[in-house]
C-alpha cells in the first residue's frame, strides 16, 4: 500500500463528503459552504497558523459579512476567492464558468530565474526530444535534460534512450525551472533512475474526519531503484519557485540521493494531495486535503531549499548566460 502511494497525482479529483444540499444557493449560503468545506476538509490549518498566524474562524467573521445576497456573480467570486487566497496554497482553487480563482503568489512575487530565450542558446536547434524531455551533450561534455512539466509523459523507453545517449558525460543537469507539477507517478518514474537501494524519501498523511487534527499516522513514502538504465555520476537540479506540486516532490526525493545536488531558489512548495468538491451554485473549490511531508518528517508546504541558492543575474543575462547553468556545470567538474 505504501508503495501505492506514490502512483497519485497531484491533480487527483476525489467525491465531496461535505452535503451542500444544507446551503441556500445563495451568496450567503454559498459562502457558509466553501468556509465549511474547507474547514472540515482543508490539510494544513496547524502548519499555517504557526508560520503565518492563519485563524480560519476569524477569516469566516470578516468574509461573512461581506457576502450579501445582493451580489451578482463577479462580486461573489472575489469575496470567495479572497477568502481562500488567506490559505496562502497554490493547490487551492475556484471554478466557475467564467473565471478561474487561484493563489499564484508563491511565484509571482519572486524573481523567475529562468530565461527560456537564453536557454534556447544552450539548447541549440538540434536538441534531442523523448516526450516530455528535451536534451542535448553541451560542449563541455555535461549532459543537459530539461523536463518543463510532469504532466508530460515520459516512458521507460524515453529514459532509456535519453541516458544511453549522455551515458559518457562527465556529469549531469537536470533543469526543472518553471515545471508547475503534473503526475507524481513521473516524477517517482525519473527519480528511480538515481536509486540504487530502496530509499525512504517522505511521508504521507489522510484526512480521517472533520477536525483540524483529524489525520492518519504517517505513511512512508519509498523510491526503488528502476531495473532499467540507471544514472551513476554526480547530477544538479536547477529550480526555481515555479516548481511546485510533483516537481516539489521530485525535488524532495532528488535530495535524498547522495550523488545530487539543488542548485537555484527555494521551490514554490504545493506539498498537499489536492481533494475537490461543489458549492450549491455548481462551482468547484480544490484544496490540499493529504499532506506529505519530507523524510525528517517536516513540511514542504511552502518549498524546499536547495543546496546552493543560485539567480539569475543581471550581468549575464545581459550577455545570453544563464548564471544557473554555468554555477552547476563547474560544480559538475569540481
Amino acid at each position: 500500500m505504501k508503495k501505492l502511494l506514490l502512483y497519485f497525482t497531484l491533480t487527483l479529483t476525489l467525491a465531496s463528503c461535505v452535503d451542500t444540499e444544507e446551503f441556500e444557493n445563495t451568496p450567503s449560503g454559498n459562502l457558509e459552504a466553501l468556509w465549511r468545506i474547507i474547514d472540515e476538509h482543508y490539510c494544513f490549518f496547524d502548519y499555517k497558523q504557526q508560520e503565518y498566524g492563519l485563524d480560519w474562524q476569524h477569516i469566516y467573521n470578516i468574509y461573512n459579512v461581506r457576502a450579501e445576497n445582493n451580489l451578482n456573480d463577479e462580486q461573489l467570486f472575489e469575496v470567495l476567492t479572497s477568502m481562500l487566497a488567506e490559505l496562502r496554497d497554490g493547490h487551492v482553487n475556484l471554478g466557475t464558468a467564467f473565471d478561474y480563482g487561484r493563489y499564484w503568489n508563491w511565484h509571482e512575487d519572486y524573481p523567475t530565474n529562468f530565461s527560456d530565450t537564453i536557454q534556447r542558446r544552450y539548447l541549440g536547434t538540434d536538441y534531442r526530444i523523448a516526450s516530455g524531455l528535451e536534451y542535448r551533450l553541451l560542449d563541455d561534455n555535461i549532459g543537459y535534460v530539461y523536463y518543463g512539466s510532469f504532466a508530460s509523459p515520459i516512458g521507460e523507453s524515453n529514459l532509456d534512450e535519453v541516458f544511453q545517449y549522455l551515458a559518457f558525460a562527465n556529469g549531469l543537469i537536470i533543469d526543472i525551472r518553471g515545471n508547475g507539477g503534473g503526475e507524481l507517478t513521473n516524477a517517482e518514474k525519473l527519480a528511480a533512475r538515481f536509486c540504487n537501494e530502496k530509499t525512504l524519501v517522505g511521508y504521507m498523511q489522510h484526512k480521517k474526519g472533520k477536525g483540524h487534527n483529524d489525520f492518519s499516522k504517517m505513511e512512508a513514502q519509498y523510491i526503488e531503484p528502476s531495473s532499467r538504465l540507471r544514472w551513476q555520476k554526480n547530477v544538479v537540479v536547477l529550480t526555481n519557485r515555479e516548481v511546485f506540486s510533483a516537481a516539489n516532490e521530485f525535488v524532495k526525493y532528488m535530495k535524498c540521493f547522495p550523488q545530487v545536488k539543488i542548485v537555484g531558489d527555494r521551490t514554490g512548495g504545493g506539498a498537499g494531495l489536492p481533494f475537490s468538491s461543489t458549492l450549491p451554485n455548481g462551482w468547484t473549490v480544490r484544496f490540499s486535503a493529504c499532506p506529505m511531508y519530507d523524510r525528517q518528517q517536516q513540511q514542504t508546504e511552502f518549498g524546499i531549499d536547495p543546496d546552493y541558492n543560485i539567480g539569475l543575474k543581471q550581468s549575464d543575462f545581459v550577455k545570453g548566460v544563464d548564471t544557473l547553468i554555468e554555477f552547476a556545470r563547474k560544480l559538475l567538474v569540481e
